[in-house]
């Protein structure tokens, strides 16, 4: 049995980076930009006015002094002529300067009459002008890997990049096992669940990024096992992940190891010192990474977030890394905990962070109203109200 910190490192070295695509903008939002990109223009690319108002020469600018409008300058027309001694253009927000004019007077602070304007009032000190290349120029960079969001995603337009090159998306098999299950929606027999690991697995790990298949589920037999995970390696995109949920403990039908090393498995560990997830299985199939999940549906969803999640941003890119963690005080005693790393559900409230008082890995309505994971370290002693400690956020 294995740390969780020596998991996550064979982890990361089972699973590799993955290569590049370029996909257009609008495909472009929490897509990881995979190698910098560089603007390809100056932003704004001319000197304009950042308000509505009258653009003249700062140097005649006085309370009470006249102007003569000879022109309008609007966004995406601009006033063609210079400004000369005395004269002002009509200019609104986003509209390019003029020649000759370095200042844009707020509309509020002149009387107009006619052709003709009056300063008035306080105008302030502001030239009230965006100056040419003020946001970026030419050549400036995005660095890479970034997780782009959709303020990325503009900035990317403005700078003229219509398609992105972003890490391709890993393919990630999920194969649900055991003679128990049925899907959402089917009628269980007398002896039997409803599969939910492998969908709230399916949304996490989409959530992160994935490309994510639902394979049928397998039942506990060898040759069953065996059809589903020969699906895994069908077409022209085979999965660069599989994950396998349930079957992965000791019992007379946990047969997932056994079906997976018949097929080529090489396995990395099998047995994690964590609470919920002990029975954690990992090694390489072929091409693909591969874990076993236990059938738990806490133990699966506990190790999603504590590895598969960590994993799937190693292959887009973003380094290896355990998922981060925050802090908080407790909001009440905990006890001492035994020699595995705990993750217990628990809710984040005003006084602080407070573990659930049922914590059985059967039990997805506490996961569900859980808000956090509350990390016990192994041995770490009992810990009082208001010391601080380690949470995962969910």
């Amino acid at each position: 049995m294995i740390s969780v910190d020596e998991a996550l490192d064979r982890l990361f070295g089972l699973s590799v980076p993955l290569g590049a695509e370029e996909v257009p903008l609008t495909e472009a939002n929490r897509r990881v930009l995979a190698r910098a990109v560089e603007a390809r223009r100056d932003q704004p690319p001319f000197a304009g006015s950042a308000m509505d108002g009258y653009a003249l020469r700062e140097a005649e600018l006085a309370t009470g002094a006249v102007f003569e409008v000879i022109g309008e300058s609007a966004a995406g027309a601009r006033f063609a002529g210079p400004v000369g001694a005395g004269q002002a253009v009509r200019i609104f927000t986003g509209a390019p300067m003029p020649e000759g004019a370095d200042r844009v007077v707020i509309q509020e602070d002149v009387r107009r009459e006619g052709d003709r304007i009056t300063v008035t009032g306080d105008y302030g000190s502001g030239r009230n002008v965006r100056p040419a290349g003020g946001d970026f120029r030419t050549g400036d960079r995005v660095a890479a890997p970034r997780l782009l969001s959709p303020a990325d995603v503009a900035l990317l337009a403005a700078m003229n990049i219509p398609r992105v090159p972003v890490t391709r998306r890993p393919r990630v098999a999920l194969i649900a096992t055991g003679n128990e299950l049925v899907q959402p929606g089917e009628t269980p027999g007398p002896d039997q669940i409803v599969a939910s690991n492998s969908y709230g697995l399916h949304a996490l790990l989409t959530e992160a990024g994935a490309e994510v298949r639902l394979l049928p589920i397998a039942r506990d037999r060898i040759d069953a096992l065996e059809t589903v995970f020969a699906l895994t390696r069908e077409g022209h995109a085979p999965a660069d992940l599989i994950i396998t949920i349930g079957g992965a403990s000791v019992g007379d039908h946990d047969v997932v190891a056994q079906a997976a090393q018949g097929l080529g498995m090489e396995q990395s560990f099998y047995k994690v010192a964590m609470r919920p997830g002990k029975p954690l299985m990992a090694g390489r199939m072929g091409d693909a990474a591969m874990i076993g999940l236990p059938g738990n549906p806490v133990s699966a969803m506990v190790c999603g977030h504590v590895f598969v999640g960590p994993v799937i941003r190693h292959m887009l890119g973003l380094g290896a890394a355990p998922a981060p963690r925050r802090r908080a005080p407790l909001a009440v005693d905990v006890p001492a905990n035994g020699p595995r790393e705990h993750y217990l559900r628990a809710r984040i409230g005003p006084d602080g962070i407070a573990p659930d008082d049922r914590q059985d890995s059967a039990l997805l309505s506490v996961l569900s109203g859980a808000g956090a994971l509350l990390v016990r370290a192994p041995h770490a002693p009992a810990a009082r109200a208001g010391e601080t400690v380690d949470y995962l956020p969910l």
